[in-house]
């Protein structure tokens, strides 16, 4: 009876074990369907909205703009998901559900046969229990009979042994008599003794039949009983071992196999479930891989071609019957316009370069907010690491998300980033639109001139320090950079920001317009210069370079070896690359270099590390080849620079190796035989001199040059100063310019504050 009450536990806990999942699924039924319709709720608002511009402004797949597509895909992938949710509502209650209660309608039934045939098996089992009973009773009865004759024919065995003993001691007390008595005498005691014989005989003959007869009925009993006990015994094993087993299986009949397959119907439900969401998520994938801010600029002047369009050209209106549209260059005109057409060139070179900084660091800028934009902080695999307990997974999760950034610190770091950013832009639109201006004025006037009176501007596109090129040739180091480093290496080592902050841009024009008559404004031991104006000038020479420090030549080649990883072989292939250039530029190369070093030491104050003086120097010294992607190649193009500024001593040969000048820390130019001892002719500057005369936008003249306005990179750093006030005359007195300084200087600001630069410096260091 206990195997039945032990089913019929396990028949309790498979019926509760079925009524649960017949719950669950149909409260798991009623959830799905309560998501269904949440989520169709949540895509008719939207659709509502975007039905009627999408019928109206995109009706054609290819006009559709990246993001709309993505948002379109994202509320079609929500209304899927509602389908299938509900889909799935509806197989847990017609189909799931039933498969349950048909398990568990035939779980009981199959018991309940099951247990009829237990009970049957346990009567057949008593009746072999209770045959065993009757049979050993049998044994033991007939037994004891057997033992009984046993004793009794022994008893009879005695008492004739006894009789044969008395019978021989009689004999041998007998005296002598007569021959006719002792005869008589004899006859009828052997008579007697034969009477007791015989009698003793026949008890034992009787006995000894009688124990022999119990003696088999009690070996057959014992047989019996013995052949009854092994049969018993296996019935028993047959019925613990293999009937209870198929009595089980008889209850388990079909059971696991109908639960296998509403679970397999469960998990088949599942499966197309997420199928259907991978589709989906796939295809949105896809759409958000695609979002491209190039091609919805296109697809949206496409589609607004009549918005977008250049309109039609202003036509001459001529005025009381004046029909001339042309420009009249004809004499007393043509001296002023010719005059005006060399101001307009001069203005236009310096504008341009003046434009070419403000990109550079537009675009470095710009590189910046798309490493900020772009960082890969989407992974939220983490999160979804399960253990034993939710309350790891919450801590986990938790860490996770305080591991990070602070969202707002960032936001105010993109939102600083992006103001500077257009704060630049504006500036190079102004000056682009300036420069489109002028050029159209200065090729109207060349045309009608019909001849090319450019004037050679001294600036870094055109002649570029004309009278120093001649010292190029002939000296290694520049004096412009050589002067330019003494003065920085006297007073600049712990400036703070130094090539970060740009300068005034009257003092950039008037150290740049002295160098190139010829003089060393910083000559005199004077600390009346603005640090970061001459160190504008320093990086102005080597971005109006014809050809970049770093030529394009070996573009590829350098930038092959950042990709290594042990800083020494990167160091000992940068030398390989750069001891195939001319001596004179390795050199200089080497002069500088080893002054940002030097100047990178000082960090703390002036919080200019190798990798932030890599930002600043990085597009001045090599620029990007035009077919090459701007903005990725340029961090490779700062982590070079980095690399040489730290490794100069193994880059750069050795006087020994390489003859020319060294720049010692701690050691001023001054002490040293100065490499600049020859006079500069006059002739060469004069038309250096004479292009200093800038013309405003209409040409007119004026000393608003603007030159050099934030000659940086990444940007990191504060907006231009104010422009010097115009003058009416070149000549003006030296105590007006003085002034004129002192006002730029003290104008210049930042609207972003100075430590843009240095979270805008810090960020990419992340």
């Amino acid at each position: 009876m206990e195997q039945l009450k032990c089913l019929d536990q396990q028949c309790d806990l498979r019926t509760q074990l079925l009524q649960d999942l017949q719950d669950f699924f149909r409260k798991k039924a009623e959830i799905e369907m309560d998501y269904s319709r949440n989520l169709e709720k949540l895509t008719e608002r939207f659709l509502s909205k975007t039905r009627g511009a999408k019928d109206q402004q995109f009706k054609k797949e290819q006009n559709v703009l990246s993001p709309v597509n993505c948002w379109n895909l994202l509320l079609t992938q929500v209304k899927r998901e509602s389908r299938n949710h509900a889909t799935l509502s509806d197989i847990y209650l017609n189909n799931i559900i039933p498969r349950f209660g048909q398990i568990g309608e035939d779980s009981g039934r199959l018991f309940k046969k099951s247990k009829e045939i237990g009970l049957q098996l346990q009567e057949d089992l008593m009746k072999v229990l209770n045959e065993l009973y009757t049979v050993m009773k049998t044994y033991h009865m007939y037994n004891a009979d057997s033992i009984s004759a046993q004793s009794k024919l022994k008893e009879a065995e005695k008492q004739e042994e006894k009789q044969m003993s008395r019978s021989v001691r009689q004999e041998d007390r007998q005296t002598p008599r007569s021959p006719d008595t002792a005869a008589s005498v004899r006859l009828e005691e052997k008579h007697i003794r034969r009477s007791s014989v015989r009698k003793i005989e026949k008890m034992k003959e009787k006995r000894q039949a009688k124990y022999t007869e119990n003696k088999v009925k009690a070996i057959k009993a014992r047989n019996e009983y013995v052949l009854a006990l092994e049969a018993t015994n296996a019935s028993v094993f047959k019925y613990y071992i293999h009937d209870l087993s198929d009595l089980i299986d008889c209850c388990d009949l079909g059971y696991h196999s109908s639960l296998h397959r509403a679970l397999r119907t469960f998990l088949s439900a599942e499966f197309n479930l997420q199928h259907s969401k991978q589709e989906g998520l796939e295809t949105l994938e896809n759409a958000t891989e695609n979002l491209d801010a190039s091609t919805d600029k296109h697809r949206l002047m496409e589609s607004s071609n009549s918005v977008f369009c250049p309109p039609v050209r202003f036509e001459y209106q001529p005025h009381m019957g004046d029909m001339v549209s042309q420009l009249c260059a004809q004499q007393p005109l043509q001296g002023e316009l010719a005059q005006r057409c060399q101001q307009l060139q001069c203005r236009l070179s310096t504008l341009q370069i003046e434009n070419e900084e403000v990109k550079k660091t537009m675009e470095a800028t710009l590189q910046t907010i798309q490493d900020m934009v772009t960082v890969e902080d989407f992974d939220v695999s983490d999160c979804f690491q399960y253990s034993n307990s939710m309350e790891s997974v919450k801590s986990t999760v938790s860490e996770t998300y305080m591991s990070k950034p602070s969202i707002a610190k960032r936001r105010a770091n993109q939102q600083e980033t992006e103001q500077f950013y257009f704060t630049k832009m504006k500036e190079f639109l102004e000056g682009r639109n300036l420069i489109t201006k002028l050029k159209a004025k200065h090729d109207m006037l060349q045309k009608s001139l019909g001849e090319c009176q450019r004037t050679d501007c001294s600036l870094a596109s055109g002649r570029r320090m004309s009278t120093l090129r001649k010292q190029d040739s002939k000296q290694p180091i520049p004096l412009v950079v050589e002067s330019c480093i003494r003065f920085l290496s006297r007073h600049g080592l712990q400036h703070e920001g130094i090539f970060r902050v740009s300068g005034s841009q009257v003092e950039v024009n008037d150290i740049k317009n002295a160098f190139e008559r010829g003089e060393d404004p910083l000559e005199e031991d004077q600390n009346d210069h603005d640090l970061d104006s001459v160190a504008g000038v320093l990086k102005l020479y080597f971005r109006g370079l014809t050809t970049p420090l770093f030529p394009k030549e070996i573009f590829h080649d350098l930038l092959a070896c950042v990709s290594m990883d042990h800083i020494q072989e990167r160091a000992s292939h940068i030398r390989m690359v750069l001891l195939s250039l001319p001596a004179p530029t390795v050199v200089l190369m080497r002069y500088l270099f080893a002054f940002l070093n030097h100047l990178s030491q000082f960090s703390e104050d002036n919080m200019m590390d190798p990798y932030n003086l890599a930002i600043c120097f990085g597009p001045t010294l090599m620029s990007v080849p035009d077919n090459q992607d701007q903005v990725s190649c340029q961090s490779h193009v700062n982590e070079l620079i980095k690399t040489i500024i730290m490794q100069h001593e193994s880059i750069f040969p050795g006087p020994r190796e390489l003859e020319g000048p060294l720049y010692v820390p701690g050691i001023l130019s001054e002490d040293c035989e100065s490499s600049h001892s020859e006079p500069i002719s006059v002739e060469d500057s004069v038309l250096d001199i004479a292009a200093e005369l800038h013309s405003s936008e209409d040409g007119s003249h004026s000393n608003n040059t603007g030159y050099n306005r934030r000659i940086t990179s990444a940007g990191s750093e504060d907006p231009p100063s104010e422009r010097s006030s115009p003058r009416s005359e070149p000549e003006q007195s030296t105590e007006s310019l003085h002034e004129e300084k002192i006002m730029a200087r003290a104008t210049l600001s930042c609207p972003t504050g100075s430590h843009v630069a240095d979270i805008y410096l810090a960020n990419i260091n992340k």
